[in-house]
């Protein structure tokens, strides 16, 4: 076997240092000496004198033989809506959330069900939870435990040696940061032993086509915790998100070589576990028994599916000199910018009015789809004129004033038809050449004509 050794390489400059310092003897910069594995010269000169026995050979496409069966169902609609379709064999992915979010959770559950349902071998691994532990925890869910193979340990190369005799068809690592390699000498969760650790998992996931679910921590600030590398070597990032005081969790895409990316799974968290929910729009709809000023319905999308989220506006006379503009699940700049389309190009000021905006069950709206939403809540607001209970309305309203065309409109409008909305009002160029049955569809050019409708 090559023989290794452990260097510290600046990550500002790239110089490499024989020990770690706390200042890079060369940029003089601190904290950025990292440990890194370096390969002796007798390694470098093998490896070399391998590829001149036996240089790489070069095929075209059409020479590679495909898997007809590439994708392995979870057993969970959701998340392979998610993921695209399934697990790709072969493929790595990374799944981060909170704290108490639901991960371990949902992987046992779909380690059982890939085990019980597709009939492919599975290998749940745990550097975090003792087999005590977990197996207390399947018997809360319910789960059939002749299903679920278990493997306690956070040393790589052990994790490597009994997969290869396993030989799994799906991999589970719970988590990257408890794993650690032998060949550094940094704990477990450091910045080099998540990067080695990850590679070698990235390595034995595409030599033996086994489909690796590595589970990754979050940082303070949402983000996936360790070096930003670890997101580019693995096929697929999910994101696990949820609110404390809700019992609905959100799986989305954030990278996909094998699929659309901001594909969102919703999941509800019961004492059996997470459950899927096929309908997610009726979650988000607060259906008042009366009407009220200031809600409106609209219909954004999350990768391919339509969703009908709630868009709820707050107008209030403030006594402060700055008047507070408050959004939550939109950009904030953005309804800055919608209010002064609203004074330019519609008449109506609030300069001297406290706005605060809300997407109701904490959903997060990217898209300019919602900015008709959100002007007709707050001149509902304000003029305290409530809207009508089966009216959704979308749109992107321009700088001058016009209302702009959104993506698949016919398919939000389809949407809204099943959840039993009989008006909408839509941009010009998104009106259906054929009509929506049950529906009056209301197609405007200007913000004049949207405010009309009051």
């Amino acid at each position: 076997m090559a023989k290794t050794k452990v260097q510290y390489q600046c990550s500002e400059c790239g110089a490499t240092a024989p020990k770690w310092t706390g200042q890079c003897p060369d940029c003089q910069a601190w904290n950025t000496l990292l440990e890194v594995i370096s390969e002796s010269r007798t390694a470098r000169q093998a490896r070399f004198q391998d590829h001149q026995a036996g240089p790489a050979e070069v095929c075209t496409l059409n020479a590679i033989e495909t898997i007809e069966n590439s994708r392995v169902s979870t057993g969970m609609a959701e998340l392979d809506r998610a993921i695209g379709g399934g697990l790709v064999i072969g493929s790595v992915l990374l799944i981060g959330g909170d704290p108490g979010i639901g991960k371990s959770t949902l992987l046992i559950q779909v380690v059982e069900a890939i085990n019980r349902g597709a009939g492919v071998d599975t290998l749940y691994v745990s550097g975090e939870e003792s087999a005590r532990q977990i197996r207390l925890r399947a018997d809360r869910l319910g789960l059939s435990l002749e299903n679920i193979r278990l493997l306690t340990e956070n040393n790589l190369e052990r994790i490597l040696a009994v997969a290869a005799s396993e030989r799994p068809g799906v991999l589970v690592i719970d988590s990257i940061q408890t794993v650690y390699t032998e060949l550094l000498q940094s704990a477990p969760g450091a910045v080099a032993q998540v990067r080695e650790s990850a590679a070698q998992l990235v390595r034995f996931a595409k030599q033996t086509n086994t489909s690796v679910i590595l589970v990754g921590h979050v940082t303070k600030e949402g983000t996936l915790a360790g070096p930003r590398v670890l997101e580019h070597m693995v096929d697929t990032v999910l994101y696990f998100e949820g609110d404390d005081s809700s019992r609905f969790r959100v799986i989305r895409a954030a990278k996909n070589r094998y699929g659309a990316v901001n594909e969102l799974g919703v999941f509800a968290m019961t004492d059996k576990g997470l459950r899927e929910v096929s309908n997610p729009s009726a979650i988000f709809l607060s259906r008042h028994e009366k009407q009220v000023p200031g809600s409106i319905v609209m219909v954004t999308r999350e990768g391919t599916r339509p969703l009908l989220v709630e868009v709820q506006a707050l107008v209030d006379e403030s006594h402060l000199t700055n008047p507070r503009r408050v959004s939550v699940g939109l950009e904030q700049n953005r309804l800055a910018m919608l209010l002064a389309v609203l004074h330019r190009h519609g008449g109506i000021a609030t300069y001297d009015q406290d706005v605060f905006v809300n997407v109701v069950g904490g959903v997060k709206i990217t898209e300019t789809a919602a900015d008709l939403a959100v002007l007709m809540a707050v001149v509902s607001s304000l003029r305290n004129c409530p809207l009508p209970k089966e009216l959704v309305v979308f749109g992107e309203v321009g700088l001058a004033g016009e209302i702009r065309p959104v993506q698949n409109g016919p398919e939000r409008l389809q949407e809204a038809s099943k959840h039993g909305f009989k008006q909408a009002i839509i941009p010009m160029a998104n009106k259906p050449r054929q009509g929506i049955n049950g529906m009056e569809v209301v197609a405007i050019r200007s913000i004049q004509e949207a405010l009309a409708r009051f």
